[in-house]
C-alpha cells in the first residue's frame, strides 16, 4: 500500500479484514446527526461545492488508515474501520443502482471488481460473525429479509445498506457518476505495519489525541502492546487469549446494546467486581497505573478473564433471562440501573440461584427507584458498599443485601442514610415526577389493578403497551367548559403533574387526545384497566375534579408504597 493513495488503489487487488478482536459495525442512521447520515451528507455538500465552484477542485480525503499487514496483499484493518465499512456499504448500492437503469459499462465494471468484489474474491471482510450477512446482503444481495439478525452491528450494517439504497433510488445517471467519482478518487492515507506491537502502539498514539475510541478500546490495545513488552515466552499466547476474549466481548456488546449499556460502563462495573469496591471511579487511570508498576502480566490475565465474565453474565441478564423472568424485565425496564449492576455481575459469577436473583432484582429495583425520585445528592454507593464487599464467592448470601436495603427503607429521619425512607419516598411521589419514571409506576400500576382477583395471573410485560405515553387527564392547557376543574393556582401547580392526573395511552391515542373536553376523551378510555377506572370514577358526573384526582392520586401512591 502506498501512504498516499486513494480509495480505488489502496482496495484494488488487496483483501482487507476487520479482525475478530475489533470492534463490530458501530455507525447509525437514527437521525441526521448520526455517522451514516453525515458521510452521505458530506459527500453531497463536497459535490455541491465543488460544482459550483470554477477552480480546480482538490479531491475529498477520508483520512487515515492503519492496517497490521498478515501477508502479500492481506491486511487487518487497526483503525479505520468504521470509515471503510460504510465506504463498502455505499458504493455497493451504488453499483446496485447503477446496474438499475443500465448496464456498467468496462471502466466501471472493473472499478466494480477492484473495489467490491471479483469472482468469488471479496475485498473487503468484516467481523466473521457478521460477514456473510454482509457478503450476502451488501455486496451480492441475494438476501432481501431481515430475519435472524442476531446482533445490533448487523442489524446497523442491514440500516445502512437499506438507508443508502433509498436515498440512492430515485437518483440520475449524473448523481451517481459524481458520487462514484468521488468516492473512488478520494484520498486517504495508509500507514501497514508487519509489527502487530507498532500497530498497537501506534493505535494508542493516535488515538490519544483528537477524537478518542472507547475507554474499552484503548485499554485492549495497552493489553496487547504491555504483553508484547513484557510476555516473555507467553507472549503468543497471551496475545492469542485477548483476541478470543475480544471477539466474545464484542459479540457481547452487540447483544446488549440496544438497552443503551454503554461498553465503558460495563469496564467500570468489571472494575468495581474485580477489585470489590463500588467506589473504583477511573478505569483508565486504575489500569494505567497497574500496568506501569512492575509485572503487569499476572493482572491482564485476571482482568480480561473478569472483562469476558461481565460482559457474558449482561449478554444473558439483559437476554434469555430478561425475556423469562417478570422480575429482571422490570429491573431494566426501569432503566438507570448502573448501581444495580455490579450486584447482578456478582450474583451471576457465583451462581445463586434463580429466585435468589430474582428477589435481589426486586430489592435493588425498589432501592434505583426511590434514589431517582427522591433526587438526594447523597451518594448511594457509599451506604452500600460495605454490604457489597461481603457479598463475595464463599457465601453468596443476598439477605444482607436485602435487609440492608429494607434498613435504608425504613430508617428513620436522623441517621445518617436515612435520605431513601419511606417518608421521603411518600414527599417525592406527591411531587412532580420525570416523564419516564411516571410511565414506569403507571404500567406496574396497570399489572396490579389487571390482576386483582385471578390466581395465576402473568403481568404484561412493559413493551405489550404499544409505544406508551404519558397522558395529562386534565390537560396542561386550559380548555374552558370542558368538563375539568377550574384553572386556579392550586389547580396548576398541585393537580395538573402528579400520579392522579397521569394516564399511559399509547402513542396515536395521546395524539387524539390532546386537548379535548373530557367527556371525549373519557368515552375512548376503554383500552387498560386504569383508563376504564376513569370511567368508573366519573359514571354520574362526567366531569374531571380536583377531588377526583386527588382519590386516584392517593390510590396509587398507596400501592407504590405497598409495591416499592
Amino acid at each position: 500500500m502506498e501512504v498516499s493513495t486513494t480509495i480505488k488503489q489502496m482496495l484494488a487487488g488487496n483483501h482487507i479484514c476487520v479482525p475478530n478482536y475489533q470492534r463490530a459495525y458501530s455507525w447509525d442512521t437514527n437521525n441526521n446527526k448520526q455517522e451514516v447520515n453525515t458521510f452521505l451528507t458530506d459527500l453531497e455538500d463536497y459535490n455541491r461545492s465543488t460544482t459550483k465552484s470554477k477552480s480546480t477542485k482538490s479531491k475529498y480525503y477520508f483520512g487515515h488508515f492503519l492496517f497490521e499487514e498478515k501477508s502479500e496483499n492481506k491486511f487487518g484493518i487497526i483503525d479505520g474501520q468504521q470509515r471503510l465499512t460504510t465506504i463498502v456499504i455505499f458504493l455497493s448500492t451504488l453499483f446496485n443502482r447503477l446496474k438499475q437503469i443500465r448496464t456498467l459499462d468496462e471502466k466501471e465494471e472493473e472499478t466494480f471488481e477492484d473495489i467490491i468484489k471479483r469472482k468469488s474474491t471479496y475485498r473487503f471482510a468484516t467481523v466473521d460473525y457478521d460477514n456473510q450477512l454482509f457478503k450476502d446482503y451488501v455486496v451480492d444481495q441475494i438476501r432481501k429479509d431481515k430475519n435472524g439478525l442476531e446482533t445490533e452491528s448487523a442489524r446497523r450494517i442491514v440500516n445502512a445498506f437499506d438507508f443508502f439504497s433509498l436515498h440512492l433510488k430515485d437518483k440520475d445517471e449524473s448523481y451517481l457518476r459524481n458520487m462514484l467519482d468521488t468516492v473512488q478518487n478520494a484520498s486517504c492515507t495508509t500507514h501497514p505495519v508487519k509489527d502487530e506491537s507498532e500497530a498497537i502502539q501506534m493505535f494508542i498514539f493516535q488515538n490519544n489525541r483528537g477524537k478518542r475510541p472507547s475507554n474499552l478500546e484503548i485499554i485492549k490495545a495497552q493489553f496487547m502492546f504491555s504483553v508484547h513488552l513484557n510476555g516473555d515466552e507467553e507472549k503468543e499466547i497471551l496475545i492469542n487469549d485477548i483476541k478470543e476474549r475480544f471477539e466474545k466481548i464484542y459479540k457481547s456488546i452487540s447483544s446488549i446494546e440496544y438497552y443503551n449499556i454503554r461498553e465503558d460502563d460495563v469496564l467500570l462495573y468489571t472494575l468495581r467486581v474485580h477489585f470489590n469496591s463500588l467506589t473504583e471511579e477511573n478505569a483508565r487511570d486504575k489500569i494505567d497505573r497497574l500496568l506501569s508498576e512492575g509485572n503487569p502480566i499476572p493482572f491482564i490475565k485476571e482482568f480480561i478473564h473478569s472483562l469476558e465474565s461481565s460482559f457474558n453474565h449482561l449478554e444473558a441478564f439483559f437476554g434469555k433471562d430478561e425475556r423469562e423472568n417478570f422480575e429482571i424485565h422490570s429491573l431494566i425496564s426501569l432503566g438507570g440501573i448502573g448501581i444495580a449492576i455490579p450486584f447482578i455481575i456478582k450474583a451471576y459469577h457465583f451462581g445463586i440461584e434463580k429466585n435468589d436473583l430474582l428477589t435481589l432484582c426486586k430489592s435493588l429495583e425498589s432501592l434505583v427507584l426511590r434514589h431517582r425520585l427522591i433526587g438526594t445528592k447523597a451518594y448511594i454507593r457509599d451506604r452500600l458498599n460495605d454490604v457489597y464487599q461481603k457479598f463475595k464467592s464463599e457465601n453468596p448470601d443476598i439477605t444482607p443485601i436485602t435487609l440492608h436495603i429494607n434498613g435504608m427503607k425504613d430508617q428513620k429521619e436522623y441517621y445518617w442514610w436515612s435520605h431513601w425512607n419511606n417518608e421521603r419516598f411518600k414527599d417525592s411521589l406527591d411531587s412532580t415526577i420525570n416523564n419516564n419514571t411516571a410511565k414506569f409506576l403507571l404500567w406496574k400500576y396497570e399489572n396490579h389493578l389487571e390482576s386483582q382477583g385471578k390466581s395465576g395471573y402473568k403481568p404484561t410485560r412493559f413493551h405489550k403497551i404499544i409505544k406508551p405515553h404519558l397522558e395529562h387527564i386534565a390537560p396542561k392547557t386550559e380548555n374552558p367548559e370542558s368538563g375539568y376543574d377550574t384553572y386556579d393556582e392550586e389547580f396548576k401547580n398541585k393537580y395538573l403533574d402528579c400520579l392522579g392526573n397521569y394516564l399511559l395511552l399509547s402513542e396515536e391515542h395521546n395524539i387524539w387526545a390532546s386537548n379535548r373536553p373530557f367527556a371525549e376523551k373519557r368515552a375512548e378510555y376503554n383500552q387498560l384497566v386504569q383508563q376504564r377506572e376513569i370511567q368508573e370514577m366519573t359514571e354520574k358526573e362526567y366531569k374531571w375534579t380536583k377531588e377526583k384526582i386527588d382519590a386516584r392520586h392517593k390510590k396509587i401512591v398507596e400501592f407504590v408504597l405497598s409495591e416499592f
